[in-house]
């Protein structure tokens, strides 16, 4: 049943056609009206009745359509045919025919063709471009259309413009360009041979003149080691001479022509004419003749008889035979060797050494290995050392030097790299601080307090007295910041001055600066971490070493040691205070100095901290962190998770304070410290317990009095590392260290029973 003819129930063919745009078919030419557009289309785009439009080009690309044009789409892309097309020769009698080889290119981009005959030599023909590109129409009765890709196949004959070639083969990229559109290729075949062109091979193979043309091909050897050069570095002993000595030669190898030249190799002050050449390039013969033969004496051949004629005119004959010809040798690159020796007209000459470009053509051409370089002198003695000038006492040590060096005194270098590691960066100050007192006799200078700082980035050492009330001195700046030298040096000596370096300076060290001694007694907790974590640079702050110490006393003073501390601690808690094991190890005798007393009272130390410091150090962080308006908690969970590589939960202390100072965690190195110290356990931290116990945005403490801050921040300062240690955990140590024979009578002892008997002795 067919719907009725009404709006919207017809089946319309422009429904959902958007082009309506309509061709010009039609012109006025000179006044006269007629049709121009007869290949044109209708309405649309779309083709009229009875009409088929010609496409412009037989490819498109593929899946792309009329989107993108083929001259952009095959830019650059060439179909290479190989064809031949016979050639009728009429008037001679040597051929009738010529096969003429070509090649034809067909261009996708445009469907034009090229016809391109490679040239032969001695063709006699002009040869090259045959016909240039150019859209090519097919033959009659189709002369209105043009050759396609379609058009062209291999073993088929196609012609252009009533020549007539037959496709032989094509390349691989034809090849496959072809099969990608869909075109089976026939099988390929091959050009028939030219008939003349064989004959006239014939022809050369079977002359045989009686004077043949002798060729010498150099070209191939100039073009493949044109500026090619072997360099040797030879001596000639020209001692037997008058004045005589070794001349040091430069021996010059021309890979392209098989020539030699030597130059001189002048020394300053030779006394000599600078005469850059010792021999000019020329080929060298290795059996140098006394007599130097006349021009014309030696020839590549000789004539055996001359006839005169007056009606030929003048004929000879050569010897093929090569009688007279004198083969004479020149030295060659197999020739020369390290070490070998040649004969320059007479001269001997040594071959000491060779450059890295001569080692390396030998290496690869004959394999040689051996470059033992010859020796000719002796070595140059060094020159005597310059003493400096003793120092004057005019401006630094230094300074005076470099106007003993140049003529042009330069500024005196500094270590700028270690002023750029060791700098302040930071929180971290890299700045060595002890408290010192002064040595002497005077009541009131020894009450003085000091504190010396030595700072890492220049080795310089400056001291600063505390203010003290009622003591009659104003304190400040004691000595400027400079570097000190040590005592006990000539002061106008010529060797370099020694100066205080950080080694020099520990706990119970004496320093002398300008005449006035220091005893450092206290190092603050920054000093004392500093120098044990690079304890390959200050070996007293190493307990290994100390521990080795200890371990190499004698049995009777272990003995004595554990038994003072087992008196020390009568209710056997394994803790003792740290006086008490200073004035024990120092009254031993065990070689240990203060300082090496006291970074092993901090090994042992004993890490329990009350509930009220820890609750005052929480707040006085919390309280600071809020000042400081510091919010980026979850990016320390982050950097701590991601640190955390066995997803323990827990990272080592340094780890935490390396992530505190990622994250720039505004926090003084004293508080820091303190606040790290207070959630350690085993060396290890609780991260999301401390992120939590500092973040103040969700877990506030309770806020903290101005008063009670400050008194806690000045508590901080003043903290060194003899206030840090206050008990020491004596158990471990002996355990580490004392090591008493144990008794065969009672071997079922336990340690804890044996500490108990000799504390009731």
């Amino acid at each position: 049943m067919s719907l009725p003819f009404l709006p919207g129930l017809s089946s319309n063919k422009h429904l959902w056609k958007e082009k309506f745009h309509k061709s010009q078919h039609f012109d006025v030419s000179n006044g006269v009206s007629m049709m121009v557009g007869s290949d044109k289309p209708g309405i649309g785009g779309e083709p009229l009745s009875g009409h088929n439009i010609k496409p412009k080009y037989s490819v498109y690309p593929r899946g792309r359509g009329s989107q993108l044009p083929p001259w952009v789409a095959f830019d650059k892309q060439v179909l290479c045919f190989e064809a031949f097309f016979e050639q009728t020769v009429p008037q001679s009698r040597e051929e009738n025919l010529r096969i003429r080889k070509c090649r034809i290119f067909f261009f996708p981009e445009d469907d034009t063709i090229k016809v391109v005959e490679p040239h032969v030599k001695n063709s006699g023909i002009p040869q090259g471009t045959l016909l240039r590109r150019q859209r090519v129409p097919l033959p009659p009765p189709n002369q209105q259309l043009f050759y396609t890709v379609y058009h062209l196949n291999l073993d088929q004959q196609v012609e252009l413009y009533s020549h007539t070639f037959t496709i032989t083969s094509c390349d691989a990229f034809t090849r496959k360009f072809l099969t990608r559109l869909g075109v089976q290729l026939n099988e390929p075949t091959s050009a028939p041979d030219d008939p003349y062109t064989h004959l006239r091979q014939q022809m050369e193979d079977s002359m045989n003149p009686l004077r043949p043309y002798e060729r010498q091909d150099t070209l191939r050897q100039f073009v493949d080691n044109d500026r090619v050069v072997l360099r040797f570095f030879c001596v000639w002993d020209d001692a037997e001479s008058e004045a005589g000595e070794l001349r040091e030669l430069v021996l010059n190898y021309f890979l392209s022509d098989d020539t030699v030249e030597i130059r001189h190799v002048h020394a300053p002050n030779s006394g000599r004419d600078h005469v850059s050449k010792f021999l000019r390039r020329c080929r060298l013969p290795k059996n140098c003749v006394s007599t130097v033969k006349q021009p014309g004496q030696i020839t590549q051949r000789t004539v055996l008889n001359v006839i005169d004629s007056q009606t030929r005119g003048k004929r000879f004959i050569l010897d093929n035979l090569k009688t007279g010809a004198e083969d004479e040798e020149f030295y060659k690159d197999r020739d020369f060797t390290v070490g070998g020796e040649i004969n320059v007209f007479g001269r001997r000459i040594v071959i000491t050494d060779c450059d890295d470009f001569t080692k390396h053509f030998y290496r690869s051409k004959y394999a040689i290995d051996d470059f033992t370089p010859v020796p000719y002198k002796a070595p140059v003695a060094p020159p005597a050392p310059r003493a400096p000038p003793p120092y004057t006492g005019f401006g630094s040590e230094e300074d005076s030097l470099s106007w003993c060096q140049s003529l042009v005194p330069k500024a005196p270098h500094k270590d700028l790299r270690k002023f750029m590691e060791k700098d302040r960066r930071g929180l971290d100050s890299n700045v060595l601080s002890f408290r010192a007192r002064m040595e002497t006799n005077d009541p009131a200078d020894a009450e003085r307090e000091f504190v010396v700082s030595f700072y890492l980035s220049d080795d310089s050492i400056g001291v600063f007295e505390r203010a003290q009330r009622n003591s009659g001195v104003v304190g400040g700046k004691f000595l400027e910041r400079g570097r000190v030298k040590k005592p006990g040096q000539d002061p106008f000596q010529s060797d370099p001055f020694e100066y205080l370096t950080a080694q020099d300076l520990f706990v119970g060290a004496t320093l002398c600066l300008n005449k006035h001694h220091f005893r450092l007694l206290e190092a603050d907790d920054y000093t004392c971490n500093y120098m044990e974590r690079h304890h390959d640079e200050f070996p007293k702050s190493n307990v290994s070493n100390i521990l080795s110490k200890l371990r190499s006393l004698p049995v009777e003073k272990q003995s004595e040691m554990k038994k003072f501390l087992t008196l020390s601690d009568p209710n056997n808690t394994g803790v003792i205070p740290y006086h008490c094991f200073r004035n024990l190890l120092l009254g031993l005798d065990c070689g240990l100095s203060e300082h090496e007393v006291l970074v092993l009272g901090r090994s042992v130390r004993e890490c329990d901290q009350s509930e009220d410091d820890v609750a005052l150090v929480l707040a006085v962080v919390q309280d600071l962190l809020r000042k400081k308006l510091f919010e980026d908690f979850h990016h320390m969970t982050r950097a701590c998770t991601h640190r955390d590589r066995h997803r323990s939960g827990r990272l080592s202390t340094s780890e935490m304070r390396t992530v505190c100072k990622s994250c720039r965690l505004p926090l003084p190195e004293s508080l820091l410290s303190a606040l790290i110290h207070s959630f350690s356990v085993t060396d290890e931290i609780d991260f999301h317990a401390f992120i939590a116990a500092i973040n103040w945005l969700e877990n506030p403490a309770p806020a903290v009095t101005p008063d009670l801050c400050t008194k806690f921040e000045v508590n901080m300062r003043t903290d060194s590392g003899a206030d840090v240690v206050k008990n020491i955990n004596y158990s471990s140590l002996l355990g580490d260290v004392v090591s008493l024979p144990s008794d065969n009578s009672n071997t079922t002892t336990t340690t804890t029973t044996t500490t108990t008997a000799d504390a009731s002795e």
